[in-house]
């Protein structure tokens, strides 16, 4: 079998891979198919949470598969209703609802439509439905039509004018901008306590207590994407307390690191009342959303393995030390080529100096140092063209770490 060459003419070309073919996983690591050993700082984009093949995901992923794995929706499904109890009372622990999908942008499009509804529910003065809602610059929502459209990178929109309108993009971190941005048809306001994707940029909490202050001020939702940084990647369960921990948001989403490898998403609504004492969870009600695939049970039933050793084995607190650890690595480190250390937790991004690096067959200075950094059996991956994101499984050791900057350093050595 050639898997290059089945790629080439079979898989349509819409990443530009690496040349790594990876077959097995354990724990930190992943080997190729010639045998190499790599040391994982990627975990499949913030995905493989506690590790690749964890026991605890491995034995429920079987053990639920050999009794049920799929049924509709339209049932009762015990694994479901655990699970959402468990993010509701044990993460959230915000009073609220959740639905499940299969990724981040279909949760990330459930936000969007409960948005939409909310704003038919509470229109402006003249009756006409509030539909607008405000994201920002840098910000990643998905790739549907929908996220797409909330995205304000005009990278990712390229070619698939036109876009689904409703969407106001404003600076991040831009208080003053925020509130000129806000309409009469603004009906919510959507953002990433941590842009992953867009360079590992941290809201600061002004920003966010300015966000909640102007949602609660005009009778907007408040709608936190947590696709990339949820569940103990930024140290907490739930990114945005790592920064402003009293707020409130309407609408979370998450995916990636929530399944572990497998795939679930979901987004919750929060239950406080926004019409005579009716629920902004019950605008989202029979027949106004559906999901063939989303919530079943071998899903949930991975998803909750995943949290329950999160929970149970404190990973939030570890990534907190984690970061310290390399933090302080970082500080008596060369930093000819990288600045400084972004982001919070193990969502981490090495910020390159300006022109510190050469273009390379017109690669970003980011990914030639993933590359740099793939031969020298160290897996990352860029955010945006000038930021290398260092995202390992959350039972990453100081050892490992220890491992990954040694070879951070045999790659820049090399590359000079």
């Amino acid at each position: 079998m050639n898997v290059a060459a089945d790629f080439e003419t079979y898989v349509l070309p819409t990443y530009a891979r690496f040349p790594l073919i990876p077959v097995r996983g354990e724990g930190a690591y992943l080997w190729d198919d010639t045998g190499r050993k790599y040391l994982d700082f990627c975990t499949g984009i913030a995905v493989c949470s506690i590790g690749h093949c964890h026991p605890a995901l491995t034995t429920a992923i079987c053990q639920q598969a050999g009794t049920l794995m799929h049924v509709s929706n339209l049932f009762q499904i015990p694994q479901q209703a655990k699970l959402a109890r468990t993010i509701v009372e044990e993460h959230v622990k915000i009073p609220g609802k959740v639905f499940f999908s299969n990724s981040g942008a279909e949760a990330n499009d459930g936000m969007i439509k409960t948005a939409r509804r909310f704003g038919h529910a509470r229109p402006q003065a003249d009756g006409t439905p509030r539909f607008e809602i405000i994201t920002f610059s840098q910000s990643f929502h998905g790739r549907t039509l929908g996220s797409m459209a909330a995205t304000a990178q005009a990278k990712i929109q390229e070619g698939f004018s036109p876009l689904l309108p409703g969407f106001r993009y404003a600076p991040f971190n831009d208080l003053e901008a925020l509130v000129a941005a806000i309409t009469p048809a603004t009906a919510a306001i959507m953002l990433e306590p941590i842009q992953g994707e867009g360079g590992v940029n941290v809201a600061t909490a002004e920003f966010l207590r300015g966000a909640a202050a102007l949602a609660k001020q005009h009778d907007l939702l408040l709608m936190m994407d947590e696709v990339q940084a949820g569940f103990g990647r930024c140290g907490h369960a739930m990114a945005w307390r790592a920064i402003a921990d009293e707020i409130e948001p309407d609408c979370i989403s998450w995916a990636k690191g929530m399944g572990g490898g497998f795939p679930i998403g979901s987004f919750w609504v929060s239950d406080r009342a926004i019409a005579e004492q009716k629920p902004l969870s019950s605008l989202m009600g029979p027949g106004s959303h559906g999901s063939t695939y989303g919530g079943t049970p071998l899903a949930c039933a991975a998803s909750q393995a995943v949290l329950d050793v999160i929970s149970s084995e404190n990973l939030g607190a570890h990534a907190i030390a984690m970061e310290h650890y390399i933090r302080k690595i970082f500080s008596n480190w060369d930093q000819s080529i990288f600045q400084e250390v972004k982001g919070i937790g193990l969502l981490l991004g090495l910020a390159i100096r300006p022109d510190s690096v050469p273009q390379i067959d017109g690669k970003t200075p980011a990914q030639v140092i993933v590359a740099a950094f793939m031969e020298q059996g160290l897996l990352t991956v860029p955010a945006g063209p000038n930021v290398v994101r260092l995202l390992p499984p959350l039972t990453i050791t100081a050892a490992e770490i220890d491992a990954a900057f040694i070879a951070m350093s045999q790659a820049l050595a090399a590359m000079a």
